[in-house]
């Protein structure tokens, strides 16, 4: 073999190597890459610009936001999902309990509806139906659930 194939081929494997090294550990950033099987799902619905899927799953609290007091009051924040996406939870607290001292930093659990957007979706119905004609969402946050 010669200098130039040799250095082909070694170029190709390390190629290689980095590429299974990005595929392992998420490093090209695609949404869905966690073995997390619900944040696939949401990365899936994201990808798809689907809505009205019911989701589940968990992630830290990068921002809190103002609530949203036009119509229906909602507590707003920011997850980081474990892909890496972001999700914003709109969580109706005219029908359900707001999150007390939420915090940068926190882990959320939630159950709710997705809807697309271009920035990563937003989750809302995080609480019960009063109706009961929509399944009940929730929010889990320090060991409390909030519905």
């Amino acid at each position: 073999m010669n200098v130039g194939m040799r250095r082909l081929f070694q170029f190709l494997l390390v190629l290689g190597v980095l590429y299974a090294a990005s595929e392992q550990f998420n490093l090209l950033g695609r949404v869905g890459g966690s073995h997390d099987p619900q944040a696939q799902a949401i990365g899936e619905a994201y990808q798809q610009h689907a809505s009205n899927v019911q989701v589940s799953g968990q992630g830290e609290v990068i921002r809190v936001l103002a609530d949203d007091n036009n119509g229906s009051r909602h507590q707003r924040f920011i997850l980081r999902l474990p892909t890496g996406q972001t999700l914003l939870v709109a969580h109706n607290i005219d029908l359900a309990s707001r999150i007390g001292a939420l915090r940068e930093g926190d882990r959320v659990e939630f159950n709710g509806e997705y809807e697309w957007n271009s920035q990563g979706g937003v989750v809302h119905w995080t609480h019960h139906d009063p109706q009961g004609l929509h399944e009940a969402g929730w929010l889990k946050h320090n060991g409390t659930t909030y519905q």
